[in-house]
């Protein structure tokens, strides 16, 4: 059946140009699960109203709504408590959805890999656990007395499948621990082997894979991640391993966007896959600079990343999109205006990145006898060679070099530069 849908939304204080782009937003979302939204209603309230949410009036036109654009669903904006999509389900005779439901379910519809999916389940089932409710036809009245024996048999079905998820949760809980262990490992390998790790952040659809496909395009590998323009194209962190010209090399992590009133659940069960983040060494935040929003989007990065504990990372911006837009562009320090798809700016934010996360380097002559071949193979293949002589003691090379190789092959510097 055709999902077709009116869009509700109350503006308590936000500026009318944020809450239409709320509202916007809201239909992109409802777009995304293949939802049609026919229409919307909106209201200026101090604040909700504890049985619908809207006012009764609002409610009265809301049903008029339904009745003349034929639709089946009702989505609103914010997170509605359990009694209140009770109260608009029997009032309006239709289903009723919030926000977060929406969020989850393409989530859902978008998990491939088996931590993803634990996630999004354990988000989902954390969400629906305070609002089981059973149609009232199929629950027994609670009968009167006291004493187990006349409770009635709708609250006895309540509790039985609140147990049930509860139990679901604990388990999915455990196995997601494993997978995050795993994880662990890896990041702890990662880090043994001196690797710098830059995290691509940003709002949702701002084109961080895309500019992450461009830097692997601009070095020639082709270890492509999955991009598409829409709304969490990508949820599950993608690493790739990035060698520039010099010989340099860093790890480039892609994870999953942020979005306005993202969903506490989602926060939290992605929050092993969101510590790839807290780890990283550098921060490339990705901002859509075409969107006239991109401002705000960006304070709500900036937001939740500091609810996640991000803080005291360096952090470049991209100014992605740029194309899109007539310039000139405003000077900022540590940032790039560019267009990942185009290629644009890719090699200046790669020179950037390059230049925060390789201040360690120091310039050396070195001499390595004729017998310690390895060594040579070693730097040719970890360090920029800037010169090589051949003399008579040995192989004499002037490189660019990672401190701690300078210091671990301390006995064949001749000079620091």
């Amino acid at each position: 059946m055709e999902r077709k849908a009116i869009g509700v939304g109350v503006n308590r204080n936000s500026t009318p140009e944020s809450f239409a782009h709320s509202m916007e937003e809201l239909c992109n979302l409802a777009e995304a699960c293949d939802v049609l939204v026919l229409g919307e209603i909106t209201q200026n309230l101090h604040h909700f109203d504890k049985t619908y949410y809207i006012g009764s009036g609002k409610v009265e036109e809301l049903l008029a709504l339904i009745a003349e654009k034929e639709a089946n669903i009702v989505i609103f904006d914010d997170e509605l408590s359990p009694s209140q999509i009770r109260n608009l389900e029997a009032k309006l005779e239709c289903e009723v959805i919030d926000r977060t439901m929406l969020i989850l379910e393409i989530f859902a519809n978008r998990a491939r890999t088996k931590e993803a999916q634990l996630q999004v389940e354990i988000a989902r089932l954390n969400y629906m656990l305070p609002r089981l409710i059973g149609s009232r036809e199929s629950l027994g009245r609670q009968g009167g007395g006291s004493g187990l024996k006349n409770r009635g048999s709708g609250e006895t079905k309540l509790e039985l499948d609140r147990r049930k998820i509860e139990i679901k949760i604990a388990a999915l809980s455990k196995e997601l621990e494993q997978l995050v262990a795993r994880r662990k490992i890896q990041r702890k390998q990662r880090s043994k082997n001196e690797m710098p790790v830059v995290s691509l952040v940003g709002y949702t659809n701002a084109g961080k894979s895309t500019l992450m496909n461009a830097m692997l395009n601009h070095i020639g590998l082709e270890k492509y991640v999955f991009e598409k323009n829409m709304l969490f194209a990508t949820l599950e962190t993608s690493v790739r391993n990035i060698t520039l010209a010099n010989n340099k090399e860093f790890l480039l992590s892609d994870t999953v966007g942020f979005i306005k009133k993202l969903p506490h659940h989602l926060v939290k069960a992605f929050r092993s896959t969101l510590e790839e983040v807290t780890e990283a060494d550098l921060l490339v935040h990705v901002v859509d600079y075409s969107n006239p929003h991109h401002e705000e989007q960006k304070q709500l990065t900036n937001k939740v990343l500091k609810e996640i504990g991000v803080e005291n990372i360096p952090t470049i911006y991209a100014y992605n999109k740029s194309d899109l837009v007539e310039g000139p562009f405003p000077a900022h320090d540590n940032s790039v205006y560019m267009s990942a798809k185009t290629g644009k700016g890719v090699e200046e934010c790669l020179h950037l990145i390059g230049h925060h996360i390789f201040n360690d380097y120091v310039s050396c002559e070195l001499l390595i006898p004729y017998t310690d071949g390895t060594v040579i193979s070693y730097f040719n293949e970890h360090s920029q060679i800037i010169s090589t002589d051949y003399e008579e003691d040995g192989t004499k090379l002037v490189v660019e070099c990672k401190k701690a190789d300078a210091e671990k092959y301390h006995q064949f510097v001749q000079k620091v530069l």
